[in-house]
C-alpha cells in the first residue's frame, strides 16, 4: 500500500512491515521508505514504525520514524530515541551466533 508524504492512501490500515511509504522532499524528489521495524510503547498504549531509505548505489541510508498511519513524529527527540531502541534491538539481532559466518 503505498501512500505519499506520511498520507496512507488507507487511513485504516496501519502500517506494516515491508510496506512501502513514500515522502516527497522540498526539493520535489520523491523517495521509497520501507517499514523495517515496528516497536510498541505499551505504557504509552501506542506504537511506531521505523522505515529505511536505501539509495541505489547504498550511500547514507535515512531512517525516519511515524506512528502506524505514517505520520512522522513531530518530536525530533522522542523519534530519535525510538530510532536508538530499534537500532540496540538490531544490534543484538545480528550479533547472535547462529548468523555469524566463517
Amino acid at each position: 500500500m503505498p501512500s505519499t508524504n506520511g498520507e496512507s492512501a488507507m487511513p485504516d490500515s496501519p502500517l506494516e512491515l515491508q510496506e512501502t511509504l513514500y515522502i516527497e522532499t522540498t526539493g520535489g524528489e520523491s523517495l521509497a521508505f520501507e517499514v523495517v521495524g515496528i516497536l510498541e510503547d505499551p505504557e504509552a498504549g501506542a506504537s511506531y514504525a521505523v522505515l529505511l531509505h536505501e539509495p541505489a548505489d547504498h550511500s547514507d541510508q535515512q531512517f525516519i520514524v511515524t506512528d502506524l498511519s505514517g505520520n512522522l513524529l513531530e518530536d525530533d527527540s522522542f523519534a530519535q530515541q525510538i530510532l536508538d531502541e530499534f537500532l540496540a534491538h538490531a544490534g543484538e539481532e545480528s550479533g547472535s551466533p547462529e548468523e555469524e559466518t566463517h
